[in-house]
């Protein structure tokens, strides 16, 4: 009872700033609210559901969202994983190098941005200047639908990476030396030693990692913003974008709400079904 009592205010703060935005969201969903109402809440008996099952560009929107969310968090886990065996070695300067690789993490994701829409820029990025002086004709990296993803990509996986490396790195350091010591007894070897006891212990931070990233980078919007604007045409466009043009730019507050809650369920469910499986991977790998 005593654990319910301490853990209350959170309870509450969590409520305040979550709780009553969702319900205020749902609310909203329901009504008109946008300059054809003179910005007066008016209940259109669901009408905003109806106009958001059927709008193309909300399900181009979440398909892209999708594939930023699932290529992203998925590089990002590869090479975070990568980066934390190596900071969790001993050699000179640990602490400073693995001070250093929290950077990217911590510089405000709209000045990183800025400094990635550079990099990629036509004509006066450093990349189109390499590609140039090599003989190569001019990327438009920028301008590319193929290509402008993958920037965003690029720069997520860059910004985030060390977010993902600081969970795994903490979550080796709890794995006692021992059982990799017995291991090497038994005739293990290093990637041995990885599936079996490095992957299996990790599988909590590995979740909460996933779990993580996934609402942030389902939920992308300055980075898209600041880089492409959601272009070109409209190829790089996320759903917090698209909810985002639809309040600020074309001021229809209920059905932004509509697709923030729309968005939010679907973010909701994957979650869940991501949760599932590797739940289910860890009875199946434990039952072995």
């Amino acid at each position: 009872m005593i654990n319910y009592i301490l853990i209350l205010p959170a309870i509450i703060l969590i409520g305040i700033v979550f709780g009553y935005p969702i319900i205020r969201y749902f609310w909203l969903s329901f009504h008109a609210s946008s300059v054809l109402t003179n910005l007066d809440v008016i209940n259109n008996n669901g009408a905003n559901w109806l106009r958001v099952i059927g709008d193309g560009r909300f399900w181009q929107d979440t398909i892209q969202t999708f594939r930023f969310a699932s290529v992203s968090v998925s590089l990002e886990l590869i090479i975070a994983m990568a980066i934390a065996l190596l900071l969790n070695q001993k050699f000179r300067a640990r602490g400073v190098v693995r001070a250093l690789t929290l950077l990217p993490w911590a510089l405000p994701t709209t000045i990183m941005a800025l400094g990635w829409r550079w990099i990629f820029n036509t004509p006066y990025g450093p990349i189109e200047k390499i590609a140039l002086l090599m003989g190569f004709e001019s990327i438009n990296i920028l301008s590319n639908p193929n290509l402008a993803w993958m920037a965003t990509v690029i720069a997520d996986i860059w910004k985030t990476t060390p977010f993902i490396t600081l969970i795994l790195l903490a979550g080796l350091q709890t794995i006692p030396n021992d059982l990799y010591e017995a291991l090497k007894l038994e005739g293990g070897k290093s990637f041995d030693s990885f599936i079996r006891i490095t992957v299996p212990l990790l599988r909590p931070y590995l979740l909460i990692s996933v779990l993580f990233r996934l609402a942030q980078a389902f939920g992308v919007f300055d980075l898209i913003q600041v880089m492409t604007g959601g272009g070109p045409a409209g190829s790089t466009e996320s759903l917090g974008l698209y909810a985002y043009l639809n309040a600020m730019r074309f001021l229809d507050f209920g059905y932004s709400a509509t697709i923030i809650f729309f968005s939010f369920i679907i973010l909701s469910s994957f979650c869940l079904l991501s949760w599932f499986l590797i739940r289910k991977s860890k009875l199946i790998l434990s039952s072995k």
